[in-house]
């Protein structure tokens, strides 16, 4: 397995080169190409947008629901009208490519020390004022600098490199839908994994599709209040809601992580009924991450979350009863590790986003026998 380094410059030295033309798209006028011409434009096919009287259309691919004249770029920054098509500018090209411990997406319960290849391109349907990647997530394709990684390439690459999971993280999968839907059917069709970190902003009928291919979601459930959402977040809460519901009722493997921002989020009795909402609506055993805030982006004026803040947590995660409740960025802490529920034995342990042991034996607590629920095996 190569190390990130190596492999960034043998994909890079390979058929992959930055910057490349995917195609030049006849509807791409000056008034859609901007600082990137080269950027591509695909026709999105008439599944998830309606077509609308004078050249306008609609998108139905999360709860935004954009209507959008000729020319005009839907609210993830991804996707335009031309000519009364919807065309995406975020497919074959990515403008991040990384190999990633899967714990970072955070996944704790599928294939534990796996390597992923990450993928991500420009845009996205949130505006989150902490966004740890708004240098990505907050502008169009055409104004990035990007990749050239058409679906089979990347499959193709993975395969090469002997990764065997694709990751879709790092800005919105949502708003790259398209081109993660092809490169996931062509990996599942080849025998790779597929797995999304995204914070699901989504109308349930595509979440549903994405079910098909997809082999686990990390889901960012960034708190448990509506206005916090709309404030902080830029879209409202019920939606996610109930995207989440609609992946687990599709059977599959859920993870959770909810950032914790000084003052914003870390009232300790929406915490608790969150963690009341997750065990009432998906399950005792679904993990949940909660996670340390750096200041980035527009809320640099706050702290970092004090630790204790996220131990009171998951104190309160587990005083409700779910069964698997993690801390991220924060290493070393207890709480980088798996435990067996029943007999409280640590059966993985981390450091961070890096796994030190695995006791499982195909997902059973070798002390009590307990199975422990995930993804253990290939």
């Amino acid at each position: 397995m190569p190390d990130r380094r190596e492999f960034i410059r043998n994909l890079l030295l390979g058929s992959v080169g930055t910057f490349a033309v995917i195609c030049n798209c006849q509807y791409a006028s000056s008034q859609t190409r901007r600082k990137n011409s080269n950027t591509p434009l695909v026709e999105i096919p008439q599944r998830w947008w309606k077509p609308l009287p004078n050249n306008r259309l609609q998108c139905f691919i999360c709860p935004l629901n954009c209507v959008l004249s000729n020319g005009q770029v839907c609210g993830c920054n991804t996707r335009l009208n031309v000519n009364g098509r919807l065309m995406t500018m975020a497919y074959g090209n990515p403008c991040i490519i990384s190999l990633d411990p899967i714990e970072k997406l955070p996944l704790h319960h599928f294939l534990p020390g796996s390597q992923t290849m990450s993928i991500a391109t420009a845009g996205c349907n949130l505006r989150c004022l902490y966004c740890q990647n708004w240098q990505q997530s907050q502008v169009r394709p055409d104004q990035l600098r990007n990749y050239n990684l058409p679906p089979a390439e990347a499959v193709k690459k993975a395969k090469e490199h002997g990764i065997r999971v694709i990751a879709y993280t790092y800005t919105e999968p949502v708003v790259f839908w398209e081109y993660a839907m092809d490169i996931s059917e062509r990996a599942k069709s080849e025998g790779l994994k597929n797995v999304v970190a995204t914070a699901l902003f989504m109308n349930r009928e595509p979440v549903r599709e994405w079910c098909k291919v997809t082999d686990a979601f990390a889901v960012a459930l960034k708190g448990f209040d509506d206005e916090f959402y709309r404030k902080v977040v830029g879209a409202p809460l019920k939606p996610v809601l109930d995207a989440i519901v609609t992946v687990k009722s599709e059977g599959v493997w859920l993870e959770l992580v909810t950032l914790i921002v000084p003052t914003l989020n870390d009232n300790m009795k929406q915490i608790r009924d969150m963690c009341l909402w997750v065990r009432r609506n998906l399950g005792a055993q679904v993990p949940l991450h909660f996670g340390r805030f750096v200041p980035e982006y527009k809320l640099r004026n706050l702290p970092r979350t004090p630790v204790q803040t996220l131990e009171q947590c998951r104190d309160i995660a587990l005083d409700v009863g779910l069964q698997f409740v993690y801390l991220f960025n924060v290493a070393p802490h207890d709480a980088n590790h798996t435990y067996c529920p029943k007999c409280k034995t640590a059966v993985i342990r981390r450091l961070g986003f890096k796994l030190t042991s695995n006791d499982l034996q195909r997902g059973i607590c070798p002390k009590c026998k307990t199975r422990i629920p995930g993804i253990w095996q290939l």
